[in-house]
């Protein structure tokens, strides 16, 4: 999602330039953003210059409604707070273990997008990231017609 964010000028993205940047499997990928699409949080758009786009402003997207859209959980409880850690029944730490839970939803849920992508450190990786998949695309050779096998034409 922050690569969509730190992209969202040029136009949508595709996975394959999410996982080519982000260094994350291209299937996993097409798993997350149908979560995050079927939770509105991204749009797709099909064809040439197609790809996935924030479905909201930056400022709007807390990471928390990010994390819960692709079905993680940032539950510590050992019984998903079931209460029914101990042969059954609440264990001695399970109110320590939930209120943390609750503190990292809530930190989760007061920053968003926006706030990450005004971060220095963080901006520094992304245009690290840029640098590096246009070094790679400068790289490519093209090769002439008659030497490119038929299967690849």
């Amino acid at each position: 999602m922050l690569d969509l964010a730190f992209h969202a000028e040029t136009g949508p993205v595709t996975l394959s330039e999410v996982s080519k940047r982000q260094d994350i499997s291209l299937s996993y990928l097409e798993q997350l953003f149908t979560r995050l699409r079927k939770q509105e949080l991204v749009r797709s758009t099909r064809g040439p210059g197609g790809g996935y786009s924030l479905n909201r402003p930056a400022e709007q997207l807390a990471v928390a409604e990010i994390v819960a859209a692709v079905d993680e959980t940032v539950d510590t409880t050992r019984c998903s707070g079931a209460s029914n850690c101990h042969d059954g029944h609440q264990c001695l730490a399970h109110e320590l273990w939930d209120d943390l839970s609750q503190q990292i939803f809530g930190f989760l849920n007061n920053i968003t997008l926006q706030d990450l992508m005004q971060d220095c450190s963080i901006r520094d990786v992304a245009d690290r990231q840029d640098e590096k998949m246009q070094q790679t695309d400068d790289l490519k050779i093209t090769l002439p017609a008659e030497l490119v096998p038929p299967e690849h034409l």
